[in-house]
């Protein structure tokens, strides 16, 4: 018999105070769409480091076709025939397409040559792009197509994808998906993570399943549901958040004719965007990558400074004041940029908890740092939010994607805030993780604060929202209820049109 494209036997990865991957085997058959499943810190993107020669395993042997594969360098995996296209692009938004294509390879071409095969290559697999065009003009969707594009010019025979739709439109990822079933077609093998499991129902025809690093499940996901896959993850029944019904309370959120310049270049500026939020009551704000989110973040938390009477907590106007101050009065943020954003990659998570809760937790007195009250705030956020960590001594870098958001959304949950706004609340994690921050977040809803959820997960809206509002070139639409919204409706108040209002339903 021909031997698997990749075999990985007994592969084992330990770290300090944690056991990354324990004797973990599976097989990546030639031309075969593969899924890895797994809850956050299950050990998913260890293992994939170790194919794609970012790390060496302690313990273990992987074989190519049947001959011993140990790469010592992503080079090393790249000459063999191994891809990956991570899940944070690492691309420069002041640098052209092309420019940036060649900085992602070994040995690029001269790049007029290169802009030709970037041309031809993104055409036959229908992800058209243009290689003279500034990376910082792009769409998320068409950032990825760079990133894409410059593993398939290496022509691989393992192309690794980690949560490669998690900032596309439902339009990009039918591209995406195209484009990767035509690499099946042509014999090509993907390995492919994503904590979106209709996703992998749609694409893949197997599944490794991680829990705790080690191998708890195979499957073939298109004889599962996305809830059997989600709870052969977790070990346990799922939960779906609810909340009792209540009418909304006091205003608590006022935002009225707000514009703001982007402090990017390449960023979308506020056009007069106005939005009201109660007591009780979770808005949700949907919208493409790229059309503001981030200014409206940053200027509902004092990053981005505005006329005073443009934003009110509790009827007192807050424009003009700094994060801290409008702490201090209860309105809360979380971007979406959880490390170096939301988070300090260097410093422990003690020290991140520190950074935001240093005033309404009392972890500072008189100037002094109440270090051991400051670890105990960060020890119930990993326990409350299930963050896998050694521990509260641990920098934040060392935590994967999905337990350092855990953490991140925790910390200002905890801080039992009277507005709260996060901007992609569940980017990268888990489904059960997932269902968890939801669940927080209409409990916090419940217990009175007001709640503005920010997010490119039309279905995560639609599930804690009680109205939706679409934000189209930095302007938002008109708030609608989501009981009785429809997909066409929200469709349309995506692309612009005020209310997602059709001929017929006007």
């Amino acid at each position: 018999m021909k031997p698997p494209l990749l075999s990985i036997k007994g592969l084992t990865k330990v770290y300090p105070g944690v056991v990354a991957n324990s004797d973990v085997s599976f097989d990546i058959g030639e031309g075969e769409v593969h899924a890895l499943l797994g809850e956050n810190g299950a050990g998913k993107s260890t293992l994939v480091k170790a194919i794609y020669g970012l790390i060496v395993p302690n313990e273990g042997v992987m074989e190519w076709r049947g001959v011993p594969y140990a790469p010592g360098a992503p080079s090393e995996a790249r000459a063999t025939g191994v891809a990956m296209v991570f899940q944070h692009f690492s691309l420069f938004d002041a640098m052209d397409v092309a420019e940036n294509v060649a900085l992602g390879m070994d040995n690029p071409p001269p790049i007029r040559e290169l802009a030709a095969k970037i041309t031809d290559v993104s055409h036959n697999y229908g992800l058209p792009l243009d290689p003279s065009r500034m990376v910082g003009d792009l769409s998320a969707g068409e950032r990825q197509r760079v990133e894409i594009i410059r593993c398939l010019l290496q022509n691989p025979q393992l192309l690794i994808m980690d949560e490669p739709t998690s900032v596309l439109t439902p339009q990009e990822v039918e591209i995406l998906f195209r484009t990767l079933r035509q690499l099946r077609g042509e014999g090509k093998s993907i390995l492919y993570i994503s904590h979106k499991l209709e996703e992998i129902r749609s694409l893949c025809e197997n599944a490794t399943v991680l829990r705790h690093g080690k191998v708890v499940g195979r499957a073939d996901p298109r004889q599962e549901s996305a809830r059997s896959l989600a709870e052969m993850m977790v070990g346990q029944s799922l939960h779906t958040p609810s909340r009792p019904a209540a009418q909304p309370g006091k205003l608590l959120l006022e935002v009225q004719d707000l514009s703001v310049t982007s402090p990017s270049a390449f960023g979308t500026s506020l056009r007069k965007v106005s939005l009201a939020v109660r007591a009780g009551e979770v808005l949700g704000i949907g919208g493409v990558a790229g059309n503001g989110q981030d200014e409206l973040l940053g200027a509902l938390s004092g990053e981005l400074r505005t006329t005073p009477e443009s934003i009110r907590v509790a009827g007192e106007p807050v424009g003009a004041l700094g994060p801290n101050a409008r702490r201090a009065l209860g309105l809360l943020c979380a971007p979406e940029e959880r490390l170096g954003h939301a988070a300090a990659p260097d410093m422990s998570l003690t020290e991140n908890a520190l950074l935001t809760g240093a005033y309404r937790e009392n972890l500072v007195r008189s100037g002094f740092i109440g270090w051991s009250k400051a670890r105990d705030f960060a020890e119930k956020i990993i326990l409350r939010f299930d963050v896998r960590t050694p521990g509260a001594h641990v920098a934040a870098r060392a935590l994967s994607g999905g337990n350092l958001q855990k953490f991140v959304i925790g910390r200002e949950i905890m801080q039992r805030p009277s507005v709260l706004v996060v901007n992609q609340p569940t980017w990268g994690v888990d489904a059960s993780a997932a269902a968890a921050i939801r669940q927080a977040l209409l409990d916090l809803a419940q217990a009175g604060a007001a709640v503005v959820v920010i997010s490119q997960d039309l279905d995560e809206l639609m599930e804690v929202a009680d109205n939706f509002a679409a934000l189209n070139g930095g302007q938002l639409s008109a708030p609608r209820p989501v009981n009785g919204l429809t997909m066409d409706q929200i469709g349309l108040m995506l692309g612009g049109a005020e209310g997602g209002e059709t001929d017929a339903a006007a």
